[in-house]
């Protein structure tokens, strides 16, 4: 799929930041990064379907344009097989922002809602974290054909993985997902996603202890 509209976006997004740098360079490596061979599901096309979960959340976030930020780089490293890619993924944020000139604060920021993905768990109040981590979780509360997509592509991620580990390990997560007082922080994320999530997530952990 063609990417001219997220380095559009991208290079929008910068200047709107303070960028002194051309932001260009930036957007290309990190839409290099999200082209991987490794993907499957953390692809352009979650970059894209995240970044439009943020522009119908904005209005529950204290700063838009940082989440936007934390988006493009919350999975910019990403390797399956390692458990590292969140503070990773930090790290070329601090350096890349830094570089193109961006606040201190603001990169600050950025590299704090990046590694908030470890967890899904922003504290009360965290407005910001909390648009994040619902945009990053909004596929789950999809179609059970979407959702059934998305679960397949990331069995496709983990195709190294034996397949008894595999239903193990993605049991349990779902299971902890499960056990969650809110998948969903914000209002609107929670109205729109809460209940088809829990039915997707159900159904998908019936399938692989069945």
């Amino acid at each position: 799929m063609p990417t001219d509209d997220l380095l559009t976006a991208w290079t929008a997004l910068l200047h709107r930041c303070g960028a002194s740098a051309d932001p260009e360079p930036y957007g290309r490596d990190l839409l290099h990064r999200w082209a991987e061979p490794q993907r499957r599901y953390h692809t352009t096309d979650h970059l894209r379907a995240m970044l439009h979960q943020v522009d119908a959340l904005a209005g529950h976030a204290g700063a838009p344009d940082t989440v936007r930020l934390a988006v493009w780089f919350h999975d910019a490293v990403y390797r399956p097989d390692r458990s590292e890619n969140e503070e990773r993924s930090a790290a070329l944020a601090v350096r890349a922002l830094t570089e193109a000139g961006l606040p201190d604060q603001r990169t600050a920021e950025v590299a704090r809602l990046v590694r908030l993905t470890v967890t899904h768990h922003p504290e009360p109040g965290d407005r910001d974290g909390e648009v994040l981590c619902d945009a990053d979780l909004a596929v789950l509360g999809t179609t059970p054909e979407a959702y059934a997509a998305y679960a397949a592509a990331i069995r496709e991620e983990y195709a190294f993985v034996p397949e008894p580990d595999f239903r193990a390990g993605r049991a349990a997560v779902l299971r902890q997902l499960l056990a969650l007082p809110a998948l969903y922080r914000t209002p609107t994320a929670y109205a729109r996603f809460d209940a088809p999530a829990r039915a997707n997530l159900a159904a998908e952990l019936a399938a692989l202890e069945g």
